[in-house]
Order: structure tokens, then C-alpha cells, then sequence
């Protein structure tokens, strides 16, 4: 059987959230700090990915876009809706590969160009708070993708403050 791969879009929708259910084999886990960055994605760039689901509107794909969606602020925000698209695969084995091929299709991030991303972004004035907000990344992070010393690192983080912050005054003892 030939797929049109163009028909999940063409099914895209919004529905309540409480009509969409986990499947019950995906092996994928999310750390709580990545749950709190996917709804700052969510805010920041506004909703990017449907959630895949079958015909019964379980879910093959967006577990975890699901969750954060039934969570504030996302909630009141979406009026407890979620976009969905619908895909039909001929057994559950195709559900199983589709969830599992989207997981691992995503990736992961090299060192170099991590390093070259913070490198620009705080050439470009953005202060370790706010790369640390929308990467989710902690200072200390910021601070090893960095080229900077120590010392340069911790004025840059309390730049525009006028008492030291933790970090510095602990260097300072």
C-alpha cells in the first residue's frame, strides 16, 4: 500500500485535549527541566508541531506536547484545545514505528556547534539569563559552551546589578 504522505496535514485540527490519550508503549521519558522548556518553546515560537494520533485520536506522536498542553499557563491559553493531525497505519506494529521513528529522527546536539550558538547569541548582547531561559540551559552550562574566563563569565552575569551575585561572592571568599 503506497502512502500519501501529504494526507496527515490535510486532517489538521484543533480538539479538546481530553479527547486525545497516550498510547501505552512509548519509550521515550522526559526530564521535568525539558518539560519546562518545551512550554517556553510553546510561548516563545507558538504551537510548531501537531500531535500525531491515530483514527481513535491516540497518540503515535507528541506525548509530551499533550502533557504540557493540559498544564498552565498552556492551558488557559489553548482553551483546552490541541492541534492534531490523524494518521491510519494498517496495525499497531506501524503505530509502534511511527512513534518510535519520529523519537529518534529528532537527534541530538554536538558540542561545536552548541559552542558556536551561545558564542552568538552573547556577542549579540543576550545575557546568560535569557539564553539560559530559552535553551534551558542552567549558567554553569552557558558558562562551559563559553570561551570566556571565569572571572569575565561572572561579571557578565551580574552585569547591571549592584550587590554580587552568589556565584561571584563565593569566588570572592
Amino acid at each position: 500500500m503506497e502512502i500519501n504522505i501529504k494526507e496527515p496535514l490535510s486532517t489538521l485540527q484543533w480538539v479538546d485535549r481530553s479527547i486525545v490519550k497516550p498510547n501505552d508503549y512509548n519509550p521515550n521519558k522526559v526530564s521535568k527541566q525539558n518539560l519546562e522548556l518545551l512550554t517556553q518553546s510553546i510561548l516563545t515560537n507558538g504551537w510548531t508541531l501537531p500531535i500525531v494520533v491515530r483514527p481513535d485520536y491516540t497518540i503515535i506522536d507528541g506525548f509530551h506536547r499533550w502533557t504540557v498542553a493540559g498544564q498552565e499557563p498552556l492551558l488557559s491559553k489553548l482553551d483546552g484545545k490541541v492541534p492534531v493531525v490523524v494518521v491510519r497505519h494498517d496495525d499497531k506494529a506501524g503505530d509502534i514505528y511511527g512513534t518510535v521513528t519520529h523519537n529518534r529522527a529528532r537527534g541530538t546536539h554536538l558540542l561545536e556547534p552548541m559552542k558556536a550558538i551561545v558564542k552568538e547569541l552573547m556577542g549579540e548582547g543576550k545575557t546568560v539569563e535569557e539564553i539560559g531561559k530559552q535553551l534551558g540551559m542552567r549558567p554553569e552550562e552557558i558558562f562551559r559552551l563559553s570561551d570566556f574566563s571565569k572571572d569575565d563569565f561572572l561579571k557578565m552575569m551580574v552585569k547591571g546589578r549592584e550587590n554580587y551575585s552568589n556565584a561571584e561572592f563565593i569566588t570572592k571568599i
